[in-house]
């Protein structure tokens, strides 16, 4: 029998020679080691030419809004009538200066607070106030033109239902929660949708603003109405109906300027950026900050252009037809992404109208640069409060009027009604709250007080009971 003393020791000779064996093969550091010459970093690329200035355009951009736009703040047919001060009897208890009377055929028409307006009880024992006109003599209640008008139901209930959409809950799961029909959840949003456009409307013109943020929020339609179209078109749509949310906002108030749905074209970015041109002041042209889609810079020359004649070159020949040319105080500047298999790789800046110079100068005294960072985190907060935009929710809108309406009651709630952390103002001196939490340090503050438009946070019942005048009024009412 062989010991074990003997594989050992064949082992250890079977090492030995494998080692000799790789010195042998394996090449000398001598012979590894060639001279070799560092290679040199490559060279910067260099652009071959400067970029050209913009050489203007022959054709002025269509805009369909432009054409057939109209005056979105009609103007009164006629100057006020006098005021009504009452001289005789008690003085009025009940307050009537935000209302106004709606008879076409009186003189007092549109008029807010002018006086011609007394409280005159509850009719049938009621919860509405009956007012009186004493131009015309005609009676009429405060609820004419609100949500409220002509309902039976509490007003409580449809407060509480508009807020939860407004909070970003579906209709069908807010009528789970409060026990109503659906169908009626979303007569309601219907009806708020049209007044509080006319809210903002009312209250959002002749902004003065610094800077301009735009967006575009990606978006899906669920479904179509069945019977509307063929069944191959409605199989089409219902594997892709991607939609767009427009969105604009001023980056130092946080006050949206306007919310859209639509496609990605530049049909589309002319009808939003009139939009948002309507509540500008005439005279004010901001910085505009976008991302990089290329039709937007068309949109913006359309609404901030001009004809210009380019000088004669040559002294005999023809003269050089006019050019559509950029507003000399256009600024219009784009946040360039590249994304590579669904990943940021790089982020650069163009300055499309204006100088670099003159943009940093405007945003200097904001302390940033060149951004969309405040457009894109507002993305998020919609997607939140408006359940028709979620990521991977069931609560989609099958059409885009339905996505405006709850956009509508977007736009209102957050300029009007939502506080806004970066807003808030410390107090002078801490507030109690008569044993209700401890003291108040802060005056919180929404978008809509930090832009001038108002001076305290509506609730959502105050803004739904406004009666919106048919026309602007003047000042100080």
């Amino acid at each position: 029998m062989v010991s074990d003393l003997f594989f050992y020791q064949l082992g250890l000779i079977v090492l030995v020679w494998l080692c000799l064996m790789l010195q042998w093969v394996w090449p000398s550091d001598s012979a590894a080691v060639c001279p070799t010459t560092p290679e040199l970093p490559s060279p910067v690329p260099k652009r071959h030419r400067e970029p050209t200035p913009f050489a203007g355009l022959t054709t002025k951009p269509p805009c369909d809004a432009c054409e057939h736009s109209t005056d979105p703040r009609p103007q009164p047919l006629s100057a006020p009538p006098p005021r009504i001060v009452p001289t005789r009897g008690r003085r009025r208890q009940v307050d009537t200066s935000m209302h106004f009377c709606p008879n076409p055929d009186c003189a007092s028409r549109g008029w807010v607070g002018w006086g011609n307006l007394r409280a005159n009880g509850h009719p049938n024992g009621g919860h509405w106030r009956q007012l009186l006109c004493l131009v015309c003599h005609g009676y009429f209640l405060e609820t004419l033109g609100t949500i409220f008008h002509g309902k039976c139901v509490s007003d409580d209930l449809i407060v509480r239902v508009i807020a939860c959409l407004a909070e970003g809950l579906g209709i069908r799961g807010t009528a789970r929660v409060f026990e109503v029909d659906p169908n009626t959840v979303l007569q309601w949003l219907v009806e708020a949708a049209d007044q509080l456009r006319a809210f903002s409307t009312y209250f959002l013109h002749d902004l003065h603003l610094h800077q301009v943020q735009l967006d575009e929020l990606y978006a899906v339609l669920s479904a179509v109405k069945d019977g509307t179209v063929s069944e191959a078109e409605a199989i089409e749509r219902l594997e892709r109906s991607p939609r767009w949310v427009w969105v604009a906002m001023d980056p130092e108030s946080k006050l949206l300027l306007g919310l859209d749905v639509g496609d990605r074209t530049l049909a589309m970015a002319q009808c939003f950026v009139h939009q948002v041109v309507q509540v500008l002041a005439p005279d004010c042209a901001p910085l505009f900050l976008t991302d990089g889609f290329r039709e937007s810079m068309t949109a913006w020359l359309t609404h901030y252009g001009q004809w210009v004649q380019p000088e004669r070159r040559q002294a005999h020949g023809p003269a050089p037809q006019p050019r559509w040319m950029p507003v000399p105080q256009l600024l219009y500047a784009q946040v360039v992404k590249t994304v590579r298999r669904r990943r940021l790789v790089r982020v650069h800046h163009r300055v499309v109208f204006g100088t670099l110079e003159t943009v940093n100068a405007v945003l200097a005294p904001l302390g940033c640069q060149i951004n969309t960072a405040f457009i894109e985190r507002l993305n998020l907060t919609i997607r939140q409060h408006v359940a028709a935009v979620g990521r991977r929710v069931s609560t989609l809108c099958k059409h885009e009027a339905g996505g405006r309406q709850q956009l509508a009651l977007y736009h209102v709630y957050h300029n009007f009604c939502l506080p806004h952390a970066s807003l808030r103002q410390p107090l002078s001196q801490p507030r109690p709250t008569q044993g209700h939490g401890s003291a108040k340090t802060w005056q919180p503050r929404t978008p809509a007080m930090a832009a001038g438009l108002t001076d305290h946070v509506w609730t959502l019942r105050a803004v739904l009971r406004f009666r919106v005048p048919p026309w602007p009024q003047p000042a100080g009412v």
